[in-house]
């Protein structure tokens, strides 16, 4: 599978995430945890929104430890909202296009998982997707096309919604064709505005993904801790797996859930796919 990150807050350098912390999702390309794979070498991609009036997004085939581009971008790149991934192909072929996070207008995806059956369901996924939007789909991967699905079905007007009408839909295609658990997978989606975070799969047991907890509240625990008098209330991360070394500062999202992260008022609520036909 593949490791990811999501920052929200008060702006902050990208290394100061993706390289300072132990076990910093840098090292984790090389040595996950909790990850399917250990090595997380299949190129890896960054995304982050600006004064622009697109988010920018910064994706190689090269090993994310191995980079020095990435490294030397992300030491001038100050966010305020910001993606990191790290991918282990499966399936899909290693090229640019094929690495997270997508992005479509003001819009940012990415997804650690994959779609059971994905060859044989593929050109029923891709039937899904509204015409206007099928010229935008540059590669060959599963989590674009759920991307794009996901934006057909009303991403602009209701994210959660659109995220379940798409994975609904993908099940249904799944389903008939015989495939018994068609998704797996953790998701995090953004305009700019609100941090949008998913886990779910068809068979409930997903892939890992973790919060970071209040920072008042671990300022409380761990009084004149460096970082955490550096970050604003509302910082949130979002991780695959955690980083740092402060016990406590992590909690695991639920399975089947969604997460809401919007000028420092988060919210937990339920998930579960909305069935389509397909």
């Amino acid at each position: 599978m593949c490791r990811w990150l999501a920052y929200s807050g008060a702006p902050m350098l990208l290394s100061h995430v993706l390289y300072t912390p132990v076990h910093s999702l840098i090292d984790q390309s090389l040595r996950s945890k909790l990850g399917a794979e250990t090595t997380n070498g299949d190129g890896f991609g960054i995304g982050w929104y600006d004064h622009e009036p697109v988010p920018g997004v910064f994706r190689s085939t090269e090993p994310a430890w191995n980079d020095q581009n990435l490294h030397e971008v992300s030491a001038h790149v100050t966010s305020p909202l910001f993606f990191a991934h790290i991918r282990a192909a499966i399936g899909s072929v290693v090229q640019q296009t094929n690495c997270h996070p997508f992005r479509y207008g003001r819009w940012l995806f990415m997804h650690n998982g994959y779609i059971d059956g994905f060859a044989t369901i593929k050109r029923d996924m891709v039937l899904g997707v509204d015409p206007s939007l099928f010229p935008e789909i540059k590669g060959s991967a599963d989590s674009e096309i759920l991307f794009y699905l996901a934006l057909t079905f009303g991403m602009d007007d209701d994210p959660p919604a659109a995220v379940a009408r798409a994975i609904g839909y993908v099940e249904a295609c799944g389903h008939a064709h015989g495939i018994q658990y068609p998704f797996q997978g953790t998701i995090a989606t953004s305009n700019g505005e609100t941090l949008w975070t998913f886990r779910y799969s068809s068979e409930g047991k997903s892939r890992s993904l973790f919060f970071t907890r209040d920072v008042r509240k671990l300022r409380e625990r761990y009084p004149g801790h460096e970082v955490l008098e550096e970050v604003s209330d509302d910082a949130r991360l979002v991780v695959s797996e955690p980083i740092g070394n402060l016990p406590g500062a992590w909690f695991e999202m639920p399975e089947s859930s969604c997460g809401v992260v919007t000028g420092g008022n988060d919210r937990l609520m339920p998930f579960a796919p909305e069935p389509m036909a397909r």
